[in-house]
């Protein structure tokens, strides 16, 4: 995608060319809209954002569920408050930064600032770090602080009648390891490995710090325990990811536990105030209105799409995409955190030997009886389109829908005039 070339032609070019599609084309996409079945819901919307025309328009103001496109609406909302560069961390504290005795007096703390990917090995990592800078001993106790967000740690608390099917790990500002352990059960007379959700996330990182403490040799006369970090405690060491990373993570793979966390890391941001679902949901709204996006029919409760309560229209995610499309400074990193057909994330084994391969950039959404596809293709004669169907069907299963939606976009993608 050229957006600047582009935004350079439109603002300095006398003559604006028509942008109307083929009868061709049109018939094309036509005849494959003619083999959904009758009794699926749908709405499709393909738009030429820089003429501002509409190819295709079937049901764009109906609501929709929209799955894991409500992701589109995360990940947007995130770069315009935060910006790319913005660091999700977690951080180890300490009442006493002196490490030049060796010794920590007072307590040692571990606190999450909303990075959903801090694993055990970062963990020993700077656990490391503390090693190799003299610490030998903590007088008091290793505490666990997720106090960043909310302890409502479960969607089903936070999204009222919630019965969605797909259960996340407790989401908390303080994750390690996805907030997910391993256990050895003995299961028809042999042993067995399986992951466990953690019931307490900062005790677990606790103790998870305890460990590695006495690990290294660190000395700990404390306990592990869970609470709040001091105000006036010193960062000794830190682990962070950028915030357009993380998008890739949540866009390409439609993660769903670290959209949720991005989710209450949204609320914190946008509110100066402790993460909770509720200045979360304001934060993606008011992006909606602050931007003139289509609001009508759109409702979201969660960050990952899980939900069946979330509903969403073809024209607000159109809306959507169009508004990041003109925007130069959050483009590139929305546009790389996006599927592509054929090459990875959840597009990876679609549109493979078409035009639309490597081409493609998208996000998906799957529920049971829901599929929907939204995101931007460049024709054969280099224009880009803007392109969302969701269909909610209880007949011709996800692949047949699947595969009417890739072919609609391969159309678009080997479009010449």
């Amino acid at each position: 995608m050229k957006i600047l070339a582009r935004l350079f032609f439109i603002i300095f070019s006398i003559n604006v060319i028509s942008a109307e599609a083929p009868e061709k084309i049109i018939k094309e996409i036509d005849d494959l809209i003619s083999e959904v079945p009758a009794s699926t819901k749908m709405a499709i919307l393909i738009y030429n954002p820089l003429m501002q025309d509409t190819l295709v328009s079937i049901n764009h103001t109906e609501s929709m569920i929209p799955a894991s496109n409500t992701k589109l609406f995360t990940t947007a909302t995130a770069l315009e408050i935060m910006g790319g560069n913005y660091l999700l961390s977690t951080k180890i504290l300490a009442d006493d930064d002196d490490l030049s005795d060796g010794i920590i007096e007072g307590n040692i703390y571990i606190k999450g600032f909303g990075n959903p990917t801090f694993s055990s090995d970062d963990l020993e990592n700077l656990v490391n770090q503390l090693y190799q800078s003299g610490l030998r001993k903590v007088t008091g106790n290793a505490v666990g602080d997720d106090t960043y967000f909310d302890d409502v740690y479960s969607r089903d608390d936070w999204i009222s009648e919630e019965r969605a099917n797909v259960k996340l790990p407790p989401i908390s500002a303080l994750v390690i390891d996805r907030n997910r352990t391993i256990v050895t059960k003995k299961r028809r007379g042999r042993y067995r490995n399986y992951f466990v959700n953690v019931e307490n996330p900062p005790l677990f990182a606790a103790k998870k710090l305890m460990e590695k403490l006495i690990a290294y040799g660190i000395e700990v006369e404390g306990k592990s325990i869970s609470g709040q970090t001091i105000d006036n405690a010193k960062t000794l060491v830190e682990s962070s990811i950028e915030l357009r990373e993380l998008l890739k993570e949540i866009n390409k793979s439609s993660d769903n536990f670290y959209a949720e966390c991005l989710f209450k890391t949204l609320g914190s941001v946008s509110s100066g105030q402790q993460g909770n679902s509720f200045f979360s949901t304001q934060a993606i709204l008011n992006y909606i209105d602050d931007n003139n996006i289509y609001s009508t029919g759109t409702k979201i409760v969660d960050g990952s799409g899980i939900s069946r309560f979330d509903q969403v229209t073809a024209g607000a995610l159109v809306g959507l995409l169009e508004k990041v499309y003109f925007n130069i400074k959050q483009f590139d990193d929305f546009y790389n955190s996006l599927s592509i057909a054929g090459i990875d994330g959840t597009l990876r084994k679609r549109m493979i030997g078409t035009p639309a391969e490597n081409n493609f950039r998208g996000k998906t959404g799957t529920l049971n009886g829901v599929s929907s596809i939204a995101g931007y293709v460049t024709t054969a004669d280099d224009d880009d389109i803007i392109v969302c169907m969701m269909f909610e069907f209880t007949q011709g299963g996800a692949n047949k829908h699947k595969n009417i939606q890739d072919r609609i976009i391969e159309i678009l993608a080997g479009w010449k005039n």
